[in-house]
Protein backbone atom coordinates (compact mmCIF):
# COMPACT_ATOMS: atom_id res chain seq x y z
CA UNK A 1 0.00 0.00 0.00
CA UNK A 2 1.53 3.46 -0.77
CA UNK A 3 0.37 7.02 0.20
CA UNK A 4 -0.78 9.06 -3.26
CA UNK A 5 0.38 12.14 -2.70
CA UNK A 6 -2.36 15.46 -2.26
CA UNK A 7 -3.96 16.85 -5.03
CA UNK A 8 -2.06 19.34 -7.11
CA UNK A 9 -4.59 21.79 -7.98
CA UNK A 10 -3.67 25.83 -8.28
CA UNK A 11 -4.34 27.12 -4.62
CA UNK A 12 -7.34 29.81 -4.98
CA UNK A 13 -7.30 32.91 -2.63
CA UNK A 14 -9.74 33.64 0.49
CA UNK A 15 -9.31 37.17 -0.72
CA UNK A 16 -11.31 36.16 -3.93
CA UNK A 17 -14.65 35.51 -1.67
CA UNK A 18 -16.92 38.11 0.05
CA UNK A 19 -19.86 37.16 2.73
CA UNK A 20 -23.07 38.33 2.05
CA UNK A 21 -25.82 37.12 -0.82
CA UNK A 22 -24.50 39.33 -3.38
CA UNK A 23 -20.88 38.84 -2.24
CA UNK A 24 -21.28 34.97 -2.77
CA UNK A 25 -23.02 35.36 -6.60
CA UNK A 26 -19.55 37.87 -6.88
CA UNK A 27 -17.58 35.01 -5.86
CA UNK A 28 -18.81 32.37 -8.40
CA UNK A 29 -18.26 34.65 -11.59
CA UNK A 30 -14.62 34.01 -11.74
CA UNK A 31 -15.71 30.35 -12.01
CA UNK A 32 -18.09 31.06 -14.94
CA UNK A 33 -15.20 33.40 -16.80
CA UNK A 34 -12.73 30.46 -17.00
CA UNK A 35 -15.19 28.66 -18.81
CA UNK A 36 -16.70 31.28 -21.01
CA UNK A 37 -17.45 28.72 -23.91
CA UNK A 38 -19.33 26.46 -22.26
CA UNK A 39 -21.49 28.73 -20.73
CA UNK A 40 -22.13 30.68 -23.81
CA UNK A 41 -23.26 27.43 -25.44
CA UNK A 42 -25.51 26.58 -22.36
CA UNK A 43 -27.37 30.11 -22.81
CA UNK A 44 -27.80 29.56 -26.57
CA UNK A 45 -29.41 25.60 -25.80
CA UNK A 46 -31.49 27.56 -23.08
CA UNK A 47 -32.77 29.78 -26.14
CA UNK A 48 -33.46 27.21 -28.17
CA UNK A 49 -35.12 25.20 -25.51
CA UNK A 50 -37.38 27.97 -24.75
CA UNK A 51 -38.00 28.73 -28.25
CA UNK A 52 -39.03 25.06 -28.97
CA UNK A 53 -41.06 24.87 -26.08
CA UNK A 54 -42.95 28.05 -27.06
CA UNK A 55 -43.24 26.85 -30.61
CA UNK A 56 -45.23 23.72 -29.60
CA UNK A 57 -48.57 25.89 -28.78
CA UNK A 58 -48.31 27.51 -32.37
CA UNK A 59 -47.78 24.32 -33.65
CA UNK A 60 -50.91 22.73 -32.19
CA UNK A 61 -52.80 26.00 -32.78
CA UNK A 62 -52.05 25.34 -36.51
CA UNK A 63 -53.27 21.95 -36.25
CA UNK A 64 -56.02 22.56 -34.62
CA UNK A 65 -57.42 25.53 -37.39
CA UNK A 66 -56.46 23.24 -40.03
CA UNK A 67 -58.82 20.35 -38.61
CA UNK A 68 -61.69 22.71 -38.03
CA UNK A 69 -64.97 21.92 -39.62
CA UNK A 70 -65.26 25.03 -41.35
CA UNK A 71 -62.00 24.42 -43.17
CA UNK A 72 -61.83 22.46 -46.57
CA UNK A 73 -59.62 19.29 -45.47
CA UNK A 74 -57.21 18.35 -48.33
CA UNK A 75 -55.10 16.24 -46.56
CA UNK A 76 -54.08 15.73 -42.68
CA UNK A 77 -51.64 18.29 -41.86
CA UNK A 78 -48.62 16.00 -41.96
CA UNK A 79 -45.94 18.09 -41.80
CA UNK A 80 -47.41 20.60 -39.39
CA UNK A 81 -47.82 17.21 -37.30
CA UNK A 82 -44.29 16.19 -37.59
CA UNK A 83 -42.87 19.91 -36.68
CA UNK A 84 -45.05 19.54 -33.66
CA UNK A 85 -43.19 16.53 -32.61
CA UNK A 86 -39.67 17.82 -33.85
CA UNK A 87 -40.74 20.93 -31.55
CA UNK A 88 -41.60 18.60 -28.59
CA UNK A 89 -38.16 16.44 -28.58
CA UNK A 90 -36.12 20.15 -29.50
CA UNK A 91 -36.78 20.55 -26.14
CA UNK A 92 -35.77 18.27 -23.96
CA UNK A 93 -32.64 17.91 -26.61
CA UNK A 94 -31.57 20.90 -26.07
CA UNK A 95 -32.27 21.05 -22.41
CA UNK A 96 -30.22 17.69 -21.66
CA UNK A 97 -27.70 19.42 -23.90
CA UNK A 98 -27.65 22.54 -22.06
CA UNK A 99 -27.48 20.52 -18.64
CA UNK A 100 -24.60 18.05 -19.61
CA UNK A 101 -22.50 21.41 -21.42
CA UNK A 102 -22.64 23.06 -17.85
CA UNK A 103 -21.79 20.38 -15.87
CA UNK A 104 -18.25 20.75 -15.72
CA UNK A 105 -18.67 24.61 -14.79
CA UNK A 106 -20.80 23.42 -12.03
CA UNK A 107 -18.18 20.83 -11.23
CA UNK A 108 -15.53 22.47 -11.51
CA UNK A 109 -16.74 25.04 -9.00
CA UNK A 110 -17.51 22.83 -6.43
CA UNK A 111 -14.61 20.84 -6.21
CA UNK A 112 -11.91 24.63 -6.37
CA UNK A 113 -14.58 26.02 -3.81
CA UNK A 114 -14.25 22.80 -1.85
CA UNK A 115 -10.53 22.79 -1.98
CA UNK A 116 -9.72 26.29 -0.82
CA UNK A 117 -11.97 25.62 2.29
CA UNK A 118 -9.79 22.73 3.29
CA UNK A 119 -6.64 24.34 2.04
CA UNK A 120 -7.69 27.50 3.92
CA UNK A 121 -8.90 25.76 7.56
CA UNK A 122 -5.74 23.41 7.64
CA UNK A 123 -3.73 27.07 6.97
CA UNK A 124 -5.82 28.34 10.40
CA UNK A 125 -4.01 28.96 13.86
CA UNK A 126 -4.14 26.19 16.07
CA UNK A 127 -6.28 28.42 18.14
CA UNK A 128 -8.83 27.97 15.71
CA UNK A 129 -8.98 24.33 15.65
CA UNK A 130 -9.14 24.34 19.28
CA UNK A 131 -12.17 26.50 19.27
CA UNK A 132 -14.04 24.89 16.66
CA UNK A 133 -17.25 22.57 16.71
CA UNK A 134 -16.37 20.08 13.65
CA UNK A 135 -20.03 18.63 13.68
CA UNK A 136 -21.40 22.06 12.86
CA UNK A 137 -18.18 22.96 10.84
CA UNK A 138 -18.66 20.14 8.62
CA UNK A 139 -22.59 20.80 7.85
CA UNK A 140 -21.90 23.99 6.78
CA UNK A 141 -18.92 23.12 4.48
CA UNK A 142 -21.04 20.34 3.31
CA UNK A 143 -24.42 22.09 2.71
CA UNK A 144 -22.01 25.47 1.09
CA UNK A 145 -20.70 23.26 -1.51
CA UNK A 146 -24.17 22.11 -2.08
CA UNK A 147 -25.75 25.39 -2.42
CA UNK A 148 -23.14 26.21 -4.97
CA UNK A 149 -24.24 23.40 -7.09
CA UNK A 150 -27.85 24.48 -6.33
CA UNK A 151 -27.54 28.11 -6.88
CA UNK A 152 -26.16 27.53 -10.60
CA UNK A 153 -29.03 24.75 -11.20
CA UNK A 154 -31.68 26.93 -10.02
CA UNK A 155 -30.25 30.30 -11.48
CA UNK A 156 -29.19 28.96 -14.86
CA UNK A 157 -32.56 26.29 -15.43
CA UNK A 158 -35.02 27.40 -13.52
CA UNK A 159 -35.68 31.04 -13.26
CA UNK A 160 -33.85 32.42 -16.18
CA UNK A 161 -35.45 29.67 -18.50
CA UNK A 162 -38.68 31.05 -16.87
CA UNK A 163 -37.74 35.15 -17.73
CA UNK A 164 -36.89 34.00 -21.04
CA UNK A 165 -40.80 32.37 -21.77
CA UNK A 166 -42.15 35.03 -19.83
CA UNK A 167 -40.61 37.88 -22.50
CA UNK A 168 -41.89 35.16 -25.57
CA UNK A 169 -45.02 34.67 -23.96
CA UNK A 170 -45.58 38.42 -23.44
CA UNK A 171 -44.48 38.73 -26.83
CA UNK A 172 -46.69 36.57 -28.47
CA UNK A 173 -49.36 37.65 -27.17
CA UNK A 174 -49.10 41.33 -27.45
CA UNK A 175 -48.02 40.64 -31.18
CA UNK A 176 -51.03 37.90 -32.11
CA UNK A 177 -53.85 39.61 -30.27
CA UNK A 178 -54.80 42.86 -28.38
CA UNK A 179 -52.51 44.41 -25.92
CA UNK A 180 -55.16 43.57 -22.79
CA UNK A 181 -53.83 39.58 -23.05
CA UNK A 182 -50.27 40.79 -22.25
CA UNK A 183 -51.08 43.31 -19.65
CA UNK A 184 -53.38 40.93 -17.61
CA UNK A 185 -50.64 38.10 -17.89
CA UNK A 186 -47.92 40.72 -16.70
CA UNK A 187 -50.09 41.61 -13.73
CA UNK A 188 -50.97 38.57 -12.69
CA UNK A 189 -46.85 37.66 -13.19
CA UNK A 190 -45.87 40.48 -11.24
CA UNK A 191 -48.42 39.88 -7.89
CA UNK A 192 -47.41 36.47 -8.73
CA UNK A 193 -44.21 37.01 -8.07
CA UNK A 194 -44.23 39.87 -5.37
CA UNK A 195 -46.39 37.59 -3.35
CA UNK A 196 -44.22 34.37 -3.33
CA UNK A 197 -40.96 36.47 -2.45
CA UNK A 198 -42.89 38.24 0.09
CA UNK A 199 -43.72 35.04 2.04
CA UNK A 200 -40.78 33.36 0.87
CA UNK A 201 -38.91 35.62 2.72
CA UNK A 202 -40.79 35.28 6.12
CA UNK A 203 -40.38 31.60 5.72
CA UNK A 204 -36.38 31.80 5.51
CA UNK A 205 -36.66 32.52 8.75
CA UNK A 206 -37.52 29.41 10.06
CA UNK A 207 -35.20 27.76 7.46
CA UNK A 208 -32.33 29.28 8.92
CA UNK A 209 -33.71 28.39 12.28
CA UNK A 210 -33.74 24.54 10.95
CA UNK A 211 -30.49 24.77 9.60
CA UNK A 212 -28.64 26.67 12.61
CA UNK A 213 -30.44 23.81 15.17
CA UNK A 214 -29.50 21.02 12.36
CA UNK A 215 -25.69 22.21 12.81
CA UNK A 216 -25.51 22.78 16.80
CA UNK A 217 -27.48 19.04 16.97
CA UNK A 218 -24.82 17.34 14.68
CA UNK A 219 -22.09 18.72 16.82
CA UNK A 220 -23.46 17.26 19.44
CA UNK A 221 -24.05 13.82 18.03
CA UNK A 222 -20.62 13.85 16.78
CA UNK A 223 -18.84 14.97 20.35
CA UNK A 224 -20.91 12.94 21.83
CA UNK A 225 -19.90 9.71 19.47
CA UNK A 226 -16.33 11.03 19.57
CA UNK A 227 -16.09 10.80 23.41
CA UNK A 228 -17.96 7.09 23.36
CA UNK A 229 -16.23 5.76 26.26
CA UNK A 230 -16.22 8.54 28.33
CA UNK A 231 -20.18 8.35 27.90
CA UNK A 232 -20.07 4.71 28.97
CA UNK A 233 -17.56 5.52 32.01
CA UNK A 234 -20.21 7.66 33.62
CA UNK A 235 -23.40 6.08 32.44
CA UNK A 236 -24.43 9.38 30.69
CA UNK A 237 -26.21 7.52 27.69
CA UNK A 238 -29.81 9.24 28.58
CA UNK A 239 -28.50 12.79 29.59
CA UNK A 240 -26.32 12.76 26.29
CA UNK A 241 -29.81 11.35 24.62
CA UNK A 242 -31.62 14.33 26.15
CA UNK A 243 -29.27 16.78 25.26
CA UNK A 244 -29.59 15.57 21.48
CA UNK A 245 -33.22 15.73 21.77
CA UNK A 246 -33.51 18.89 23.08
CA UNK A 247 -32.10 20.73 19.32
CA UNK A 248 -34.27 18.18 17.80
CA UNK A 249 -37.07 19.07 19.28
CA UNK A 250 -36.40 22.87 18.63
CA UNK A 251 -35.58 21.69 14.76
CA UNK A 252 -38.78 19.99 14.73
CA UNK A 253 -41.17 22.75 15.49
CA UNK A 254 -39.27 24.89 13.28
CA UNK A 255 -39.47 22.34 10.91
CA UNK A 256 -43.34 22.28 11.03
CA UNK A 257 -43.48 26.02 10.75
CA UNK A 258 -41.70 25.47 7.52
CA UNK A 259 -43.83 23.12 6.24
CA UNK A 260 -47.60 24.31 7.53
CA UNK A 261 -46.30 27.97 5.81
CA UNK A 262 -45.31 26.70 2.73
CA UNK A 263 -48.95 24.97 2.62
CA UNK A 264 -49.95 28.84 2.87
CA UNK A 265 -47.53 29.90 0.42
CA UNK A 266 -48.82 27.54 -2.56
CA UNK A 267 -52.46 27.81 -1.68
CA UNK A 268 -51.99 31.21 -2.23
CA UNK A 269 -50.10 30.88 -5.94
CA UNK A 270 -52.78 28.46 -6.86
CA UNK A 271 -55.19 31.49 -6.19
CA UNK A 272 -53.63 34.25 -8.02
CA UNK A 273 -52.99 31.74 -10.78
CA UNK A 274 -56.69 30.73 -11.11
CA UNK A 275 -58.09 34.49 -11.09
CA UNK A 276 -55.43 35.34 -13.80
CA UNK A 277 -56.35 32.13 -16.13
CA UNK A 278 -60.20 32.83 -15.84
CA UNK A 279 -59.94 36.52 -16.74
CA UNK A 280 -57.69 35.44 -19.92
CA UNK A 281 -59.76 32.55 -20.65
CA UNK A 282 -63.06 34.36 -20.59
CA UNK A 283 -61.29 36.99 -22.86
CA UNK A 284 -60.39 34.42 -25.01
CA UNK A 285 -63.69 33.01 -25.11
CA UNK A 286 -65.40 35.63 -25.90
CA UNK A 287 -63.13 36.22 -28.66
CA UNK A 288 -63.93 33.09 -30.48
CA UNK A 289 -67.61 33.45 -30.09
CA UNK A 290 -67.26 37.04 -31.63
CA UNK A 291 -65.66 35.64 -34.10
CA UNK A 292 -62.36 37.26 -33.32
CA UNK A 293 -60.53 34.40 -32.52
CA UNK A 294 -60.38 30.79 -33.66
CA UNK A 295 -60.29 27.58 -31.18
CA UNK A 296 -56.47 27.06 -31.96
CA UNK A 297 -56.57 30.28 -30.43
CA UNK A 298 -58.24 29.53 -27.46
CA UNK A 299 -56.25 26.36 -26.84
CA UNK A 300 -53.29 28.33 -27.74
CA UNK A 301 -53.25 31.18 -25.04
CA UNK A 302 -54.53 28.07 -22.88
CA UNK A 303 -51.25 26.28 -23.77
CA UNK A 304 -49.03 29.29 -23.39
CA UNK A 305 -50.34 29.76 -19.72
CA UNK A 306 -49.90 26.57 -19.01
CA UNK A 307 -46.52 26.39 -19.98
CA UNK A 308 -45.91 29.58 -18.19
CA UNK A 309 -47.54 28.66 -14.70
CA UNK A 310 -45.98 24.98 -14.37
CA UNK A 311 -42.61 26.60 -14.20
CA UNK A 312 -44.19 29.60 -11.98
CA UNK A 313 -45.71 27.14 -8.98
CA UNK A 314 -42.23 26.16 -8.43
CA UNK A 315 -41.23 29.98 -7.80
CA UNK A 316 -42.00 29.58 -3.95
CA UNK A 317 -39.33 26.32 -3.57
CA UNK A 318 -36.85 28.34 -6.37
CA UNK A 319 -36.24 31.18 -5.04
CA UNK A 320 -36.19 29.87 -1.42
CA UNK A 321 -33.70 27.11 -3.01
CA UNK A 322 -31.70 29.81 -3.86
CA UNK A 323 -31.82 31.96 -0.85
CA UNK A 324 -31.06 29.14 1.25
CA UNK A 325 -28.11 28.46 -1.04
CA UNK A 326 -26.84 31.80 -0.67
CA UNK A 327 -27.05 31.36 2.97
CA UNK A 328 -25.61 27.98 3.26
CA UNK A 329 -22.49 29.84 1.02
CA UNK A 330 -21.96 32.52 3.08
CA UNK A 331 -21.78 30.56 6.15
CA UNK A 332 -18.74 28.80 3.76
CA UNK A 333 -17.17 31.88 2.62
CA UNK A 334 -17.33 33.19 6.03
CA UNK A 335 -14.69 30.59 6.79
CA UNK A 336 -12.54 31.85 4.47
CA UNK A 337 -12.59 35.07 5.73
CA UNK A 338 -11.05 34.17 9.27
CA UNK A 339 -7.77 35.12 9.10
CA UNK A 340 -5.13 33.38 10.56
CA UNK A 341 -2.53 34.51 13.36
CA UNK A 342 0.22 33.34 12.04
CA UNK A 343 1.73 33.75 8.58
CA UNK A 344 4.16 33.88 6.18
CA UNK A 345 6.16 37.08 5.03
CA UNK A 346 6.09 37.83 1.22
CA UNK A 347 8.38 35.86 -0.41
CA UNK A 348 9.88 33.86 2.98
CA UNK A 349 12.63 31.58 2.53
CA UNK A 350 12.73 28.26 3.22
CA UNK A 351 14.23 27.07 6.67
CA UNK A 352 18.03 26.44 6.16
CA UNK A 353 18.08 23.73 8.75
CA UNK A 354 22.21 22.78 8.63
CA UNK A 355 22.91 21.22 12.43
CA UNK A 356 19.80 22.74 13.45
CA UNK A 357 20.71 24.40 16.58
CA UNK A 358 17.70 25.87 18.49
CA UNK A 359 17.90 29.12 20.87
CA UNK A 360 14.92 30.74 22.98
CA UNK A 361 15.91 34.23 23.54
CA UNK A 362 13.54 36.16 26.12
CA UNK A 363 10.14 34.50 24.76
CA UNK A 364 7.35 35.76 26.19
CA UNK A 365 4.35 34.26 25.12
CA UNK A 366 0.27 34.09 26.61
CA UNK A 367 -3.10 32.51 25.15
CA UNK A 368 -4.58 35.32 26.61
CA UNK A 369 -3.13 38.83 27.16
CA UNK A 370 -4.86 38.51 30.59
CA UNK A 371 -2.48 35.39 31.79
CA UNK A 372 0.71 34.86 30.59
CA UNK A 373 2.31 31.76 30.14
CA UNK A 374 6.01 32.43 29.10
CA UNK A 375 7.99 34.83 31.10
CA UNK A 376 11.57 35.61 29.85
CA UNK A 377 12.64 32.10 28.83
CA UNK A 378 15.72 31.99 27.49
CA UNK A 379 18.01 28.63 26.37
CA UNK A 380 19.68 26.95 23.26
CA UNK A 381 20.03 23.64 22.26
CA UNK A 382 23.02 22.79 20.81
CA UNK A 383 23.96 20.53 17.48
CA UNK A 384 23.19 17.23 18.44
CA UNK A 385 22.81 17.92 22.43
CA UNK A 386 19.28 16.98 24.20
CA UNK A 387 18.01 19.53 26.65
CA UNK A 388 14.85 17.95 28.77
CA UNK A 389 12.06 20.02 30.24
CA UNK A 390 10.49 19.28 33.46
CA UNK A 391 7.72 21.14 36.22
CA UNK A 392 4.68 20.93 37.27
CA UNK A 393 1.55 21.17 35.24
CA UNK A 394 1.07 24.68 33.47
CA UNK A 395 4.20 25.43 33.40
CA UNK A 396 4.56 25.96 30.05
CA UNK A 397 6.60 22.89 28.78
CA UNK A 398 4.47 22.04 26.07
CA UNK A 399 3.71 25.48 24.69
CA UNK A 400 7.58 25.34 23.92
CA UNK A 401 6.88 22.20 21.62
CA UNK A 402 3.90 24.37 20.04
CA UNK A 403 6.09 27.83 19.52
CA UNK A 404 9.03 26.15 18.10
CA UNK A 405 6.30 24.37 15.18
CA UNK A 406 4.85 28.16 14.86
CA UNK A 407 1.66 27.42 15.84
CA UNK A 408 1.55 30.48 17.93
CA UNK A 409 3.39 33.91 17.65
CA UNK A 410 5.84 34.52 20.43
CA UNK A 411 4.54 38.15 22.09
CA UNK A 412 8.13 38.82 22.86
CA UNK A 413 11.74 37.28 22.01
CA UNK A 414 12.48 35.44 18.94
CA UNK A 415 12.81 31.46 18.39
CA UNK A 416 15.78 31.02 15.99
CA UNK A 417 16.85 27.39 14.60
CA UNK A 418 20.67 27.59 12.64
CA UNK A 419 20.53 31.43 13.44
CA UNK A 420 17.40 32.30 11.39
CA UNK A 421 14.09 33.92 13.52
CA UNK A 422 11.60 31.56 12.71
CA UNK A 423 8.50 34.37 11.80
CA UNK A 424 10.85 35.56 8.74
CA UNK A 425 10.87 31.60 7.03
CA UNK A 426 7.94 29.84 5.68
CA UNK A 427 5.80 27.88 8.10
CA UNK A 428 6.21 24.35 5.90
CA UNK A 429 9.97 24.36 5.28
CA UNK A 430 10.28 24.76 9.06
CA UNK A 431 7.65 22.30 9.95
CA UNK A 432 9.78 19.99 7.90
CA UNK A 433 12.68 20.05 10.10
CA UNK A 434 10.98 19.18 13.03
CA UNK A 435 9.55 15.90 14.27
CA UNK A 436 7.31 15.51 17.30
CA UNK A 437 5.99 12.39 19.26
CA UNK A 438 3.24 14.10 21.11
CA UNK A 439 2.06 12.77 24.72
CA UNK A 440 -1.46 12.43 23.58
CA UNK A 441 -1.10 10.67 20.13
CA UNK A 442 -4.14 10.62 17.98
CA UNK A 443 -4.45 8.24 14.29
CA UNK A 444 -5.97 8.90 10.96
CA UNK A 445 -8.99 5.87 10.71
CA UNK A 446 -6.95 4.52 8.55
CA UNK A 447 -4.16 1.21 8.51
CA UNK A 448 -1.60 1.03 10.89
CA UNK A 449 0.72 1.17 7.11
CA UNK A 450 -1.04 4.49 6.39
CA UNK A 451 -0.51 5.96 10.28
CA UNK A 452 3.30 5.26 9.99
CA UNK A 453 4.12 5.92 6.30
CA UNK A 454 2.42 9.37 7.14
CA UNK A 455 5.39 10.54 8.33
CA UNK A 456 6.92 10.71 5.40
CA UNK A 457 4.69 9.75 2.63
CA UNK A 458 6.87 8.80 -0.61
CA UNK A 459 9.19 6.16 1.60
CA UNK A 460 9.33 2.61 0.52
CA UNK A 461 7.38 -0.43 2.55
CA UNK A 462 10.93 -1.21 3.58
CA UNK A 463 11.44 2.13 5.29
CA UNK A 464 8.02 2.02 6.91
CA UNK A 465 8.86 -1.60 8.75
CA UNK A 466 12.41 -0.68 9.60
CA UNK A 467 10.70 2.54 11.00
CA UNK A 468 8.32 -0.02 13.10
CA UNK A 469 11.25 -2.00 14.28
CA UNK A 470 13.15 0.88 15.37
CA UNK A 471 9.84 2.04 17.66
CA UNK A 472 9.29 -1.91 19.05
CA UNK A 473 6.14 -2.38 17.58
CA UNK A 474 6.67 -4.44 13.90
CA UNK A 475 6.15 -7.43 15.85
CA UNK A 476 2.93 -6.63 17.24
CA UNK A 477 1.87 -5.59 13.80
CA UNK A 478 2.40 -8.69 12.47
CA UNK A 479 0.64 -10.60 14.64
CA UNK A 480 -2.63 -8.29 13.49
CA UNK A 481 -4.89 -10.24 11.91
CA UNK A 482 -4.49 -7.50 8.13
CA UNK A 483 -0.95 -6.96 9.84
CA UNK A 484 -0.10 -3.56 8.60
CA UNK A 485 -3.41 -3.09 7.12
CA UNK A 486 -5.31 -3.41 10.30
CA UNK A 487 -7.59 -0.75 10.51
CA UNK A 488 -6.52 1.43 13.69
CA UNK A 489 -10.68 3.16 14.08
CA UNK A 490 -11.62 6.36 14.35
CA UNK A 491 -8.74 8.53 16.68
CA UNK A 492 -6.78 5.05 16.76
CA UNK A 493 -9.00 3.51 19.79
CA UNK A 494 -8.61 -0.06 18.42
CA UNK A 495 -5.07 0.38 19.76
CA UNK A 496 -3.92 0.53 23.31
CA UNK A 497 -2.44 3.92 24.63
CA UNK A 498 1.18 2.82 24.70
CA UNK A 499 0.63 0.97 20.95
CA UNK A 500 -0.71 4.46 19.56
CA UNK A 501 2.32 5.97 20.89
CA UNK A 502 5.02 3.39 19.42
CA UNK A 503 3.10 4.19 16.22
CA UNK A 504 3.77 7.68 16.40
CA UNK A 505 7.56 7.40 17.45
CA UNK A 506 7.42 4.95 14.60
CA UNK A 507 5.95 8.01 12.27
CA UNK A 508 8.52 10.45 13.79
CA UNK A 509 11.53 8.49 12.95
CA UNK A 510 10.47 7.61 9.56
CA UNK A 511 10.04 11.74 8.80
CA UNK A 512 13.98 11.82 9.36
CA UNK A 513 13.63 15.23 11.04
CA UNK A 514 16.42 17.20 12.09
CA UNK A 515 15.02 18.41 15.35
CA UNK A 516 13.37 16.15 16.99
CA UNK A 517 10.98 17.06 20.13
CA UNK A 518 10.09 14.62 22.45
CA UNK A 519 6.38 15.56 24.46
CA UNK A 520 6.04 12.60 27.31
CA UNK A 521 6.94 10.12 24.43
CA UNK A 522 7.25 7.40 26.24
CA UNK A 523 3.81 8.43 29.10
CA UNK A 524 1.63 5.43 28.02
CA UNK A 525 4.44 2.34 27.70
CA UNK A 526 5.04 -0.20 30.29
CA UNK A 527 8.67 -0.49 31.61
CA UNK A 528 9.91 -2.58 30.00
CA UNK A 529 8.67 -1.49 26.31
CA UNK A 530 9.58 2.17 27.58
CA UNK A 531 13.53 1.27 28.67
CA UNK A 532 13.95 -0.21 25.35
CA UNK A 533 12.41 2.78 23.53
CA UNK A 534 14.38 5.07 25.52
CA UNK A 535 17.52 3.41 24.43
CA UNK A 536 16.77 3.34 20.49
CA UNK A 537 15.69 7.00 20.90
CA UNK A 538 18.66 8.03 22.95
CA UNK A 539 20.45 6.37 19.97
CA UNK A 540 18.48 8.51 17.62
CA UNK A 541 18.90 11.79 19.87
CA UNK A 542 22.93 11.22 19.07
CA UNK A 543 22.53 12.35 15.76
CA UNK A 544 19.67 15.32 16.49
CA UNK A 545 18.66 18.65 18.44
CA UNK A 546 16.22 17.04 20.69
CA UNK A 547 14.24 18.92 23.54
CA UNK A 548 12.14 16.75 25.54
CA UNK A 549 9.50 17.45 28.03
CA UNK A 550 9.10 14.86 30.56
CA UNK A 551 7.08 14.18 33.41
CA UNK A 552 9.35 10.69 34.60
CA UNK A 553 12.49 12.44 35.58
CA UNK A 554 14.28 9.13 34.77
CA UNK A 555 14.02 9.42 31.54
CA UNK A 556 15.88 12.20 30.69
CA UNK A 557 18.75 11.56 33.58
CA UNK A 558 20.85 11.28 30.31
CA UNK A 559 19.85 14.94 28.81
CA UNK A 560 22.73 17.24 28.12
CA UNK A 561 20.86 20.25 30.44
CA UNK A 562 17.76 20.09 32.37
CA UNK A 563 15.48 22.67 32.33
CA UNK A 564 13.17 23.28 35.57
CA UNK A 565 10.05 25.56 34.89
CA UNK A 566 7.41 26.98 36.93
CA UNK A 567 4.77 29.38 36.33
CA UNK A 568 6.24 29.99 32.80
CA UNK A 569 9.74 30.77 33.97
CA UNK A 570 13.04 28.63 34.00
CA UNK A 571 13.80 28.45 38.29
CA UNK A 572 16.30 25.82 37.88
CA UNK A 573 18.76 24.32 34.80
CA UNK A 574 22.06 21.88 34.57
CA UNK A 575 22.65 18.19 34.65
CA UNK A 576 21.14 15.60 36.15
CA UNK A 577 23.74 14.93 38.95
CA UNK A 578 24.35 18.82 39.28
CA UNK A 579 20.68 19.25 39.82
CA UNK A 580 20.55 16.99 43.06
CA UNK A 581 23.13 18.35 44.48
CA UNK A 582 22.36 21.53 44.25
CA UNK A 583 19.49 20.73 46.45
CA UNK A 584 16.32 22.49 44.90
CA UNK A 585 13.22 21.81 43.40
CA UNK A 586 14.57 19.13 40.94
CA UNK A 587 16.05 17.47 43.34
CA UNK A 588 12.73 17.60 45.53
CA UNK A 589 10.65 16.23 42.18
CA UNK A 590 13.47 13.33 42.04
CA UNK A 591 13.38 12.68 45.65
CA UNK A 592 9.55 12.27 45.31
CA UNK A 593 9.07 9.83 42.00
CA UNK A 594 11.64 7.90 43.81
CA UNK A 595 9.57 7.19 46.66
CA UNK A 596 6.14 7.02 44.61
CA UNK A 597 8.41 4.01 42.60
CA UNK A 598 9.68 2.22 45.78
CA UNK A 599 5.98 2.24 47.06
CA UNK A 600 4.93 1.06 43.14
Amino acid sequence: MRIRPGSSAAPLSPNRFTSGDWGAIRSLLPYLSEFKGRVVLAFLCLLLAKVANVGVPLALKEIIDRLEPTHVLVAVPGMLIIGYGLLRFSTTFFNELRDGVFAKVTQSSVRRIALAVFRHLHALNLRFHLERQTGGMSRDIERGTRGIESLMRFTLFSIVPTLVEMLLVGGILAWKYDVWFALITLVTLVIYISMTIVITEWRTAFRRRMNELDSKANTRAIDSLINYETVKYFGNEAWETERYDENLRKWEQASVKSQTSLAALNVAQSLIIGIGSVVLMARAADGVVAGRLTVGDLVLINALLLQLYIPLNFLGVIYREIKQALADMDRMFRLLTVHTEVSDLPGAPDLVVGQGAVRFEAVDFSYDLRRPILKQVDFEIPTGHKVAVVGPSGAGKSTLARLLFRFYEVNGGRILINGQDIRTVNQQSLRAAIGIVPQDTVLFNDSVYYNIAYGRPEASREEVIQAAQSAHIHDFIEKLPDGYETLVGERGLKLSGGEKQRVAIARTLLKRPQILVFDEATSALDSRSEKDIQAELASIARHHTTLVIAHRLSTIVDADQILVMEEGRIIERGRHELLLVANGVYARMWILQQKQNNVA
